[in-house]
């Protein structure tokens, strides 16, 4: 029960300006939540209709449900009081109990004396019904009006403490067993290995996401994917692949640079490699940062993978985290080794048996005798500043104008050719073996490689083993504090039971 202020309008003797907001803030605060009984003390004296305290009460219970009126000094205004209670004009739900002050020093059995004699022989008192007069009636009311609001809560009381004494103990049960002994640890220590290397197979290998369903930078196939786009995407957008850019200037030049005492009209093939070892050259930085990038995601899964199966054995999560990362450190070595390899062997040579490549040329070199034709003509004046080729649009040419070797201009128009039409195979080709390259070591790493990380967490020594004895201090807490969690919620269950036994018994005897 909580003795609230009264309203007060007006600051008196030092009273802040706002004290009508304050007192209303506090007194809104007990009477509004639902479990609170509002016990409303009116004056005999005042127009009920007019009351603030009334107005207040029912913001918060519109239908009188838990609002009980207890009517003062009674004696002061007998008149017409019978008919203001009985009316209920501003809807209180509970009702009212008519009640007589102590006056002066008067003892609580003098004043109850006094309080029954009133209502006996009082003219106007008299009239009112018994059953809403005298403390002692108030006393019975608010008991049972308490009873009944605590029976109505306690079901949801009793349902609340069962779903928190459910997910404690499920909790609880959930938490790894405190492991007494070197045998226990090691068999914990490989159900965790294994659920991790499955962890890890699901997610980059078979592409199944059910554990992280909602997190998709987990989702490593997908991301994968993803990956391999971008490059291809850069692989495509690069300067290498702009077929239009100072048309055949390189490959002029690298016809200059390859003559030797050789048969005329030839088309040395040295030429064509110096052309390709520089285009491969000046995008070997992007197959090497597509492999880093992979290694990243692929680290960043893994560690998050390790951890989330190792958080109960915090020393041991520490430790595995560095063998995690030392054996993802060392394939991501061998992998961008492995893509070096691949970038100098398409540097070595060009070669294809890619049939693409034979049609694709033979279709570039039917414009062969336009494009010379636009550039050399004598029949044209003024000569175009460029010339429309297919597969390549505009081409501007008057810097081709100054080589007046009408051979040359087709020998460099040919390997220019050559080089659109092989390039087109390489880019697929690269993106392909990045692919192949990628899903090689994904396999090998979460099928064979994972094992690894337990190799160095058993030990020589047994080291490993030995830490997953000793629990972090933060498990044991815990652990707990989930114990003495449900200590209570069970106890507090047994005395929410109880309760709801007496309120039945008290019903019984009251009926």
């Amino acid at each position: 029960m909580v003795d609230l202020p009264g309203i007060t309008r007006v600051p008196v003797h030092g009273q802040p300006d706002n004290i009508y907001e304050q007192i209303r803030d506090i007194i809104m605060q007990y009477i509004t939540p639902k479990e609170s009984i509002i016990l409303n003390v009116l004056s005999a004296t005042v127009d009920f209709s007019t009351c603030e305290s009334i107005r207040m009460s029912q913001q918060v219970d519109k239908n009188g449900e838990r609002t009980l009126a207890v009517v003062t000094k009674v004696d002061r205004a007998p008149e017409g009081l019978v008919d203001k209670v009985t009316a209920d004009d501003v809807n209180i739900g509970l009702g009212y109990v008519c009640v007589r002050n102590r006056i002066g020093d008067e003892s609580y059995e003098e004043a109850r004396k006094e309080e029954a004699r009133l209502f006996e022989t009082n003219a106007h008192l008299s009239c009112i019904d018994k059953s809403i007069v005298g403390v002692h009636v108030l006393a019975q009311k608010l008991v049972r009006i308490q009873a009944n609001a605590i029976a109505k809560c306690l079901p949801e009381i009793v349902k609340n403490i069962s779903a928190k004494l459910d997910a404690n103990v499920s909790e609880l049960e959930k938490m790894p067993k405190a492991l007494t002994s070197i045998a226990d640890a090691t068999q914990a220590m490989m159900r965790i290995i294994q659920a991790a290397k499955e962890s890890l197979k699901k997610l980059l290998w078979r592409g199944e996401f059910d554990e992280y369903p909602e997190d998709n930078t987990k989702h490593g196939t997908a991301r994968f994917v993803e990956m391999l786009n971008r490059l291809s995407d850069e692989l495509h957008n690069c300067e290498e692949s702009n077929l239009s850019k100072d048309f055949l200037t390189e490959e002029i030049k690298g016809l200059e640079d390859a003559k030797g005492i050789e048969l005329p009209n030839f088309l040395p093939f040295e030429a064509f490699l110096r052309i390709l070892r520089r285009k491969v050259e000046r995008i070997s930085y992007l197959p090497i940062k597509f492999t880093e990038k992979y290694w990243d995601y692929i680290d960043d899964v893994v560690m998050s993978v390790l951890t989330s199966h190792w958080e109960m054995y915090y020393h041991l999560k520490v430790f595995t985290k560095g063998a995690a990362h030392n054996l993802v450190q060392k394939l991501r070595e061998q992998s961008i080794n492995r893509v070096k390899e691949i970038v100098e062997m398409e540097k070595l040579t060009g070669y294809t048996c890619n049939p693409d490549y034979l049609m694709e040329w033979n279709k570039l070199m039917k414009e062969q005798d336009h494009f010379i034709n636009q550039i050399s003509g004598t029949n044209m004046r003024p000569l175009p500043c460029s010339v429309d080729l297919q597969g390549f649009g505009k081409i501007q040419v008057e810097h081709l104008r100054q080589h007046s070797n009408v051979s040359t201009l087709q020998q460099a128009f040919a390997l220019k050719m050559r080089m659109v039409a092989y390039w087109k195979i390489f880019k697929v080709r690269l993106v392909d073996s990045m692919a192949l390259h990628l899903q090689y070591h994904v396999h090998n790493l979460v099928h064979n490689d994972i094992d690894e990380i337990m190799k160095e967490l058993m030990g020589p020594d047994g080291h490993g083993i030995k830490m997953m004895l000793v629990e972090s201090p933060a498990i044991v807490a815990k652990r707990e504090k989930l114990k003495n969690s449900i200590k209570v919620l069970k106890e507090s269950k047994d005395s929410v039971a109880k309760v709801m036994d007496r309120i039945v018994v008290y019903d019984a005897y009251l009926v």
